[in-house]
């Protein structure tokens, strides 16, 4: 199993990105794709997720939308609004579709991470 992010790069706060994850070995529509971010020194935190539905963290709800491409095998995050404190490396990672889909340690396969630096 091997899961892509990309589509990272440098935006001016109020701008946006989508971000790209792509799969191979791994089925998305068979589990819980979930995105996640970490700031330097800091831990990392949970953004968004699908299953059946979506689930967002408090700070991008309204602003953050997960989406899933079941032919193309592939999860985007498209991100507006961007702020200051997004800035981040986000990983995308594959989870049971059975447990929770909050936490990092519920997600079996990661990829390898892409920065997003937003400018104030």
């Amino acid at each position: 199993v091997q899961l892509q992010a990309f589509g990272g790069g440098l935006v001016t706060a109020g701008g946006s990105l989508t971000l790209s994850c792509a799969a191979s070995g791994l089925t998305f529509s068979r589990y819980t794709t979930g995105w996640f971010r970490q700031a330097p020194g800091k831990e990392r935190e949970f953004v968004a997720a699908i299953r059946w539905d979506t689930l967002y963290a408090d700070s991008v709800k309204g602003r953050f939308t997960i989406s899933r491409d079941n032919v193309k095998n592939t999860v985007y995050l498209q991100m507006n609004s961007l702020k200051p404190e997004d800035t981040a490396v986000y990983y995308c990672a594959g989870g049971s579709l059975f447990t929770g889909w909050t936490q990092s340690r519920e997600y079996d396969y990661w990829g390898q991470g892409t920065q997003v630096t937003v400018s104030s």
